[in-house]
């Protein structure tokens, strides 16, 4: 595979024309050119700044500012353990005709299809009400205005290393680091094998503190249900807007499902790609 550096990249039509492609055809390089470009990072990027504003403009001193930023740090991954498994795995939101559409895309169509990337992201339309009501909330109670805005401004950092490493863990590579390579293995078993389980994409302590956590697909029965979590043909007959809204059934076992078959066919990509 002939190499291209940073530059070439960013010349590539398609990624500077938004279209969606597919992370396990993409190297490094070409992922940090499609993730520093992307709508949704460059409106986080700017909300980020907005908050170093607003800190600017409230500032009464660096206690409220360090407690809400300490407690956002630590309080993000067990938010996004909350949200992940009781929001957006939980089954109500897509019997409910007004919410089958954000269930849809907040994370049904992420599982349908694992490697997409512009499915990976969240929607700000729901990720950045989402930061303001929890994460706000928190900074205004640690440190009132000023903590809101610090509160604010880590957590939508938060999830921007958290997209990230997200990206990594579907991208087609083998990661150096060893950590990276370990999470990057926990979240691709909750896409290929057991959905129920490894909630976190960089930290999994609360999977631990909650008994989801499961160290290898030994450990776990193979779900089948890992790609439609639970809305399969004959919850889609009862409960049809997200199959409307698709315009296509389910699908229960895509082509290359197989967790084996996908390390295999990672395998060969890096092999390739040497």
């Amino acid at each position: 595979m002939k190499k291209q550096s940073i530059f070439q990249i960013m010349r590539d039509q398609e990624l500077r024309s938004g279209r969606s492609y597919d992370l396990g055809k993409m190297n490094l390089k070409e992922l940090w050119v499609a993730y520093l470009t992307h709508g949704t990072i460059l409106l986080y990027f700017g909300l980020i700044l907005a908050c170093i504003v607003g800190i600017y403009c409230t500032f009464t001193g660096w206690i409220p500012i360090l407690s809400s930023t300490i407690v956002m740090i630590f309080g993000f991954p067990l938010i996004w353990y909350i949200i992940h498994r009781w929001i957006m795995h939980a089954t109500f939101l897509y019997q409910i005709k007004w919410t089958a559409s954000l269930w849809k895309r907040i994370h049904f169509d992420h599982h349908q299809d694992p490697h997409l990337l512009n499915v990976l992201f969240g929607s700000p339309l729901n990720t950045i009400p989402t930061i303001l009501i929890v994460g706000g909330g928190i900074g205004l109670v640690v440190g009132g205005i000023p903590g809101a805005f610090a509160a604010i401004g880590t957590a939508i950092y938060m999830a921007c290393f958290y997209e990230f490493f997200h990206c990594i863990q579907h991208l087609g590579y083998k990661p150096k680091s060893q950590y990276v390579l370990r999470i990057k293995q926990l979240h691709i078993m909750h896409h290929f094998h057991f959905e129920k389980g490894n909630y976190g994409i960089t930290n999994y302590f609360w999977d631990r503190v909650f008994g989801t956590f499961y160290a290898d697909a030994k450990s776990r029965p193979r779900s089948p249900t890992v790609f439609n979590m639970g809305y399969d043909i004959k919850e889609a007959e009862r409960y049809p807007w997200v199959m409307l809204k698709t315009g296509s059934p389910p699908r229960d076992r895509p082509e290359g499902s197989n967790f084996r078959e996908q390390k295999k066919s990672s395998t060969q990509q890096e092999q390739k790609a040497a």
